[in-house]
């Protein structure tokens, strides 16, 4: 039997074995779960790249879809409302897959990620401001002195709408009256309205008229949306509305037009607008020609402005009425209509000189090409390109600084074109689709040619096309004109409208402020004082 000393140093010896069994354990126990730590780590960081790579395949995919949309062979033949609805498709497509990854990110960590901090918007200063001090729940120092001092603010600015909301304004006038009856009744008179005893304000009537013309939104429509705010008007009410301004407003656009038919150069296009043929119970084909100045392009002293006309046809002489006493350089696309005009034929004033598109040109050389492309396209398309460059860097001085630019760098680029066209045109079928395009470019080489010449002449007809596609929304819209009156009234107002636009006029306000002063018996000998470029940048705010 063991002794007392050795029974002890057992027992010692024992203890010093657990406790290293013990640290043993520990350590693998530590061992494992910093293991587990660090492939659950591995795992998260795998998940990350994951949805990484997902989300960068898929912005990568939207923005070739993007550049495909912008660049593609297709491009030229896409709707500029397709343009658009496209990018904003895809934009928000795009916006959509980072706040997917970003909310997930969130649901991990317990906070969105931190983005590059964005370049601050200026808003608007005549916008109306409200202002939310958002304070600490206690001012108390930590220290116990007492309440903080204020010694700064951070202020950021969100834009908030408030609805449309219609109210009624109560006209009370008071009648008074001799307290003996030795006197008759004193009564103000009724304050002016464009409507004597309608319903309507003049800004109710301006709402209807920029959200039918401006916003595309059609009248039967609106009558929806005020019954949402229960208030029952029916669509022909509305256009009773409109009808009636449109009388009122029909001076200001005659006088538009006779202003800018004063200018030494115009341009004109024209798009359809299918109106009801009540007699044949559908539509027929109309169409608004517009007829617009815009000399910013050369920092010319007249302020730009549009005036559509609507006319049942196409045929020349109905941009020969449009024209009348106009007298000129008029630049337009290649529509053979507008020849007549430019010689004898021409029955009121003498010819006129027509300007032709390049972007109309290009078009052509692109509808030419087949989908295996084609060499002859590309140079021509890169020798266009050429000349558009150098309209870039001469956008905006004047037309005697533009046209030396052009005589010193485009004449000799448009003199090898034509060579080059030429040589081309003597080695191609005329029956071929290149073949065309090329005759199209060079039997209108004079017209195309004549920017050369004339710093005040465009390259291309965009500028009156820009102002024609808005029409094409309302007429998508509102799907027709119910007649060739209603036609008229379309092509008044929406004249009205889109020179706002090009002035930097508001609408609304506009047509708010001048239907008041219609109805007010503003002095028709001062008309001008009512046109869109007149109205003061500055009155916006006050008449809104």
């Amino acid at each position: 039997m063991p002794s007392p000393l050795d029974q002890s140093l057992i027992a010692n010896l024992l203890a010093e074995l657990r406790r290293a069994v013990e640290a043993q354990i520990e350590a693998l126990a530590a061992e494992r779960a910093a293991r587990l730590h660090l492939d659950a780590e591995n795992a998260d960081l795998r998940s990350r790249n994951a949805e990484l790579a997902a989300l960068n395949a898929r912005l990568e995919h939207l923005a070739r879809e993007m550049k495909r949309a912008r660049f593609g062979p297709r491009s030229e033949k896409l709707d500029p409302d397709q343009f658009e609805l496209a990018f904003e498709d895809l934009e928000t497509a795009i916006a959509e897959a980072q706040e997917e990854h970003d909310t997930a990110a969130a649901a991990r960590n317990q906070s969105r990620p931190s983005r590059e901090p964005r370049t601050p918007r200026t808003l608007p200063k005549d916008l109306p401001r409200e202002e939310r001090v958002v304070e600490p729940e206690s001012l108390a120092c930590p220290c116990g002195c007492g309440d903080m001092v204020r010694i700064g603010e951070d202020r950021s600015e969100r834009l908030d709408i408030t609805p449309a909301q219609f109210r009624v304004i109560v006209t009370v006038r008071p009648r008074y009256a001799c307290p003996k009856g030795r006197a008759g009744v004193v009564q103000q008179k009724a304050p002016p309205a464009l409507i004597e005893g309608g319903l309507p304000t003049e800004a109710t009537i301006a709402h209807v008229l920029v959200s039918k013309y401006s916003e595309h939104l059609p009248l039967y429509r609106q009558a929806q949306v005020m019954a949402r705010h229960g208030l029952s008007i029916d669509r022909s009410t509305l256009a009773d509305w409109v009808g009636r301004a449109a009388f009122h407003l029909a001076p200001i656009v005659d006088r538009m037009a006779a202003l800018l038919k004063r200018s030494g150069k115009l341009f004109m296009d024209e798009t359809t607008a299918p109106v009801l043929d009540p007699g044949r119970g559908r539509t027929k084909t109309g169409y608004l020609w517009a007829m617009l100045r815009d000399d910013r392009p050369w920092s010319g002293d007249d302020p730009p402005g549009v005036v559509f006309t609507y006319a049942p046809g196409r045929g020349s002489a109905h941009a020969e009425r449009v024209l009348e006493e106009f007298e000129g350089i008029l630049q337009v696309d290649g529509y053979g209509g507008y020849n007549r005009l430019a010689d004898d034929r021409r029955g009121h004033g003498a010819p006129l000189r027509l300007a032709y598109c390049w972007a109309h040109a290009r078009r052509e050389i692109i509808k030419a090409t087949s989908k295996a492309g084609s060499p002859i396209a590309e140079e021509a398309l890169t020798r266009i390109a050429a000349l558009y460059g150098i309209e870039k860097d001469i956008r905006g001085q004047r037309p005697d600084q533009r046209r030396a630019v052009r005589q010193d760098r485009a004449v000799p680029l448009l003199d090898a074109l034509k060579a080059w066209l030429r040589a081309q045109a003597g080695r191609l079928s005329r029956k071929s689709e290149m073949g065309k395009a090329i005759a199209y470019i060079l039997t209108r080489w004079e017209g195309l040619s004549l920017f050369s010449g004339d710093g005040r002449v465009e390259m291309d007809s965009n500028l009156v096309e820009n102002q024609i596609r808005p029409l094409a929304l309302g007429r998508k819209n509102a799907l027709f004109a119910g007649h060739d009156e209603g036609a008229q009234n379309w092509a008044r107002i929406a004249s009205i409208i889109a020179t706002c636009k090009m002035n930097g006029v508001e609408p609304f306000a506009y047509l708010k402020a001048t239907l008041e002063a219609i109805a007010a018996g503003h002095p028709h000998g001062d008309l001008d004082d009512l046109l869109p470029w007149a109205f003061p940048k500055t009155a916006v705010k006050a008449a809104a």
